[in-house]
């Protein structure tokens, strides 16, 4: 994906725009009306930043300027022929291509055998307990723009959010069990690093073999005896 596509604030704003001519501050109204916060970082300073940056691109143009009373002049902008373009390509790369993401939760599972297993029991319990406000809160925005008669089609995201919640809440049960129980692969390892000490425990894996193992088209870190 290029730079330019790495905002989806501003994919939000070509969306909107898409529907009819609209000023900065009512594509905001629009967006949260419709709870679409939820699903795209919404700031009003980040969003006059985003606007500017597609006028440059040429993806929107001014098209009229007007005053309500005496609030500021406001410009509503339109989308563009190459801007109509430009939302098209952009969906069908997200949505016919999974792309590589990094989230934080992944990143803080990848490093869990810094954390003594008691001290992860608890945050992982602490875990669940988010998980279910999440759900709570994410039923209440449900019910509101079902109440709005919204066809599913507009909310479809909040369902793709509930699935992956869901599926969250399960994994974390799963791993609950498995550190309590000491049925987690690497479990007497972990316990025993933390009451020794991580440099007094041998790993509980062969790294000969992880390396043997690399993808050879990984290039191995440079050593001083590799230098000419």
């Amino acid at each position: 994906m290029s730079r330019s596509r790495s905002n989806p604030l501003a994919l939000a704003v070509l969306y909107t725009l898409l529907q009819r001519p609209m000023h900065p501050y009512e594509v905001a109204t629009t967006l949260r009306q419709r709870s679409k916060e939820r699903s795209v970082k919404l700031n009003y300073g980040a969003l006059y930043a985003v606007v500017e940056s597609l006028r440059k691109r040429g993806l929107i143009e001014p098209k009229e300027t007007g005053r309500a009373g005496r609030l500021p002049e406001r410009t509503i902008y339109q989308l563009t022929d190459a801007g109509r373009i430009e939302i098209d390509d952009w969906l069908t790369d997200l949505i016919s291509a999974p792309t590589t993401e990094y989230p934080q939760f992944v990143a803080a599972l990848s490093f869990l055998p810094a954390l003594p297993p008691a001290q992860v029991v608890d945050l992982l319990e602490q875990r669940l307990q988010h998980l279910a406000m999440e759900k709570a809160q994410a039923t209440a925005v449900r019910e509101h723009v079902q109440k709005l008669g919204l066809p599913r089609l507009f909310w479809i995201d909040e369902e793709y959010r509930d699935r992956i919640r869901a599926a969250e809440t399960d994994f974390v049960r799963s791993l609950l069990r498995d550190i309590e129980s000491g049925s987690l692969d690497g479990a007497e390892w972990w316990r025993e690093a933390h009451a020794r000490g991580f440099d007094q425990v041998p790993p509980p894996f062969d790294r000969q073999r992880l390396d043997d193992m690399r993808p050879r088209h990984e290039v191995a870190p440079s050593t001083e005896e590799d230098q000419p």
